[in-house]
């Protein structure tokens, strides 16, 4: 049976959890990329963004920010891991461009996987291996409507009975198994939902178009 692949960073690299088409289901974790994406798959998806435009304001993050709000980071660009610090990269771009077109915080945090990411793409590889949004992906499970804050312990609850009712029965154990390798509650919780969004999803957000590299800027869910 093939497995349905999902990937999400957390401090020390990534996370990857996968399911089949019988149910069976599994986790495991690595400090690079690389080694996940050799577990066998029909499909993948990953919380990162594949496609970069020139000025980070991607057509899908733009609808996915007015459907599920602000959890959708905006101004993920080629040259961000480029500038010495985050400062340096929002002075240029406030300058090139116009204030407030700089990049936040956790974007700036994540700007090394960023770059992973987009070494690995290509348009090819495109075939078998997208983009995902967590969150979009939960607001589509539960019938297109926001869940309470997945840091809230509502919200929380809410993620992982929509991930048991779609075959991560093992996702509570799991999450104490986590205890020790670093990755965060949400990491893990978020790679769940990209596997069953690898195995499930026929949507996606985006104007069809591609970046200078030719990968399409597209969010699935």
């Amino acid at each position: 049976m093939p497995n349905y692949l999902g990937l999400d960073g957390f401090r020390f690299g990534w996370v990857a959890a996968w399911i089949d088409e019988r149910g069976d289901h599994g986790f495991d974790y690595s400090p690079g990329l690389t080694r996940l994406l050799a577990i066998a798959h029909a499909r993948a998806m990953i919380d990162m963004p594949i496609g970069l435009d020139r000025s980070g304001y991607r057509a899908c993050d733009l609808r996915a920010r007015e459907l599920i709000g602000a959890s959708v980071f905006l101004g993920a660009r080629r040259d961000l891991w480029t500038f010495a610090d985050m400062a340096a990269a929002n002075h240029f771009y406030w300058t090139h461009e116009s204030k407030g077109r700089g990049v936040s915080a956790q974007l700036w945090n994540i700007r090394d996987k960023l770059k992973e990411v987009d070494e690995i793409m290509t348009p090819v590889g495109q075939a078998t291996i997208g983009e995902a949004h967590p969150e979009l992906i939960f607001w589509n499970l539960a019938g297109r409507v926001r869940l309470e804050p997945k840091t809230s312990p509502r919200g929380r609850e809410q993620r992982i009975a929509l991930l048991k009712a779609r075959g991560f029965t093992r996702i509570e154990r799991w999450l104490m198994l986590r205890h020790g390798t670093g990755i965060g509650r949400d990491d893990l919780i978020d790679a769940c939902a990209c596997a069953v969004a690898a195995r499930d999803s026929t949507h996606s957000v985006g104007d069809g178009k591609t970046d200078p590299r030719g990968l399409r800027m597209e969010i699935n869910y």
